[in-house]
């Protein structure tokens, strides 16, 4: 079977985008199915990065984009690079041997609409595997008012892709929830959660001791933010509570990763001369385990905006360490549902956006019972989301959908 995947980013880049789909295309590989994915030349974060234009990896055929890589300092920016990826993806397309499958993912906006007209014109199966949702997440943000002109006629767009979709996975139930009001029917989604890299991690006590030591930790108490810093996760509520609790010697804030909040958050320490702030990036996945391993509080963030447009996908990898986190967003979304069914207070806890103070009240709970023994709970919680038991699912349904034809 062929399988197409379209997304802006792929291997070896490392957000959480590129991750999941070499690790998805890599199994459909392992199964004896053809897979081509169309990707950027560029890096998602750092477009300064360069990647070969086309290369075999894994067995997997690698067509990358030439795009100019104007970043993401801007909207029009964003616009151009996108407009550029969706133009010679379309050339590339029309060009490219038939698929029996095209899955769509979203990165960049309306690439679900591309690979829709892609189907049609190969006769094939349309799928989108839903990561967020645009322009929903760019009324959110305040780029586009909703009910404008321009809103409008993206939306039409986007709704037009979903109706030619022969399937529509998404990440939870307010995703589903969120399709059901744009008019999609109930047999066209489903709700596949994003698996943990738990085949990839483990608590690595050795990589911990020497994370922190390198990084000038080995006697603080590591509250840790780890993944893509954007506005869909915004920090302003802790990026407070690290100013009233600066004085606390023995606690550290460390931001891991990339994105327009990374930048905030290294402003706000240097405006404020905070020294409990500590930024780094990305860390390539053969130190993750050490990475996530360092820390004794990890922070799930999420927007009160963006139920529905957003997935807090970092969650499952904390889970299946076991470890502590503390959930900062609005209730009901996918993290307070996680939070409630846990049931486990002193690893996992919720507060919401604008509460400072108990912000601050919940890190110093956190600072008063100290390093935890990783959860046996939340490992056997975090076991439904298995790697083995989540990307066989997906892979299933890709092989189905190719099937029906």
């Amino acid at each position: 079977m062929r399988i197409l995947f379209l997304n802006q980013c792929f291997h070896p880049d490392e957000v959480a985008t590129a991750v999941y789909l070499k690790q998805l295309a890599t199994e459909l590989v392992r199964k004896g199915h053809e897979v081509t994915v169309i990707a950027s030349n560029r890096g998602y974060n750092h477009p300064e990065v360069h990647y070969p234009s086309r290369e075999n990896w894994m067995g997997i055929e690698i067509r990358r984009i030439w795009t100019p890589g104007l970043g993401k300092r801007s909207i029009w920016r964003r616009v151009v690079d996108s407009g550029v990826f969706w133009l010679n993806a379309a050339r590339m397309l029309v060009f490219a041997s038939k698929p029996d499958v095209i899955v769509s993912l979203t990165s960049p906006p309306l690439i679900s609409v591309l690979g829709a007209l892609a189907a049609r014109w190969h006769g094939c199966r349309s799928m989108i595997w839903l990561m967020d949702m645009n322009p929903d997440q760019a009324v959110a943000n305040g780029v586009f008012r909703q009910g404008s002109w321009i809103e409008r006629s993206l939306s039409t767009l986007l709704n037009w892709s979903f109706h030619q979709a022969t399937r529509i996975v998404v990440l939870d139930r307010f995703m589903a929830q969120r399709l059901r009001d744009k008019g999609v029917a109930d047999e066209a989604i489903r709700v596949e959660p994003p698996w943990a890299n738990d085949h990839e991690l483990r608590i690595d006590e050795t990589g911990r001791a020497e994370f922190r030591s390198e990084h000038g930790l080995p006697d603080k108490f590591v509250v840790m933010y780890s993944g893509n810093h954007s506005p869909c996760h915004p920090l302003d509520t802790l990026l407070e509570a690290t100013l009233r609790l600066r004085e606390r010697s023995e606690l550290c804030f460390l931001f891991v990763g990339d994105g327009s909040e990374h930048r905030k958050v290294k402003l706000f320490a240097e405006q404020h001369q905070l020294r409990n702030i500590l930024c780094l990036p990305y860390q390539p996945l053969e130190r993750l385990s050490a990475s996530l391993s360092a820390a004794d509080l990890h922070l799930v963030v999420m927007g009160d905006l963006y139920v529905g447009i957003v997935h807090p996908c970092k969650i499952y990898n904390i889970l299946s360490l076991g470890l502590p986190f503390l959930f900062v967003g609005p209730s009901p979304s996918h993290g307070s549902d996680m939070v409630d069914a846990l049931n486990l207070p002193k690893y996992a806890r919720r507060t919401g956006h604008g509460d400072i103070d108990n912000m601050v009240k919940c890190l110093e709970k956190a600072l008063v019972l100290g390093p935890c023994p990783p959860s046996v709970e939340l490992q056997h919680y975090s076991s439904q989301f298995a790697f083995k038991n989540l990307c066989p699912r997906l892979v299933a349904e890709i092989e189905a959908m190719a099937m029906k034809l």
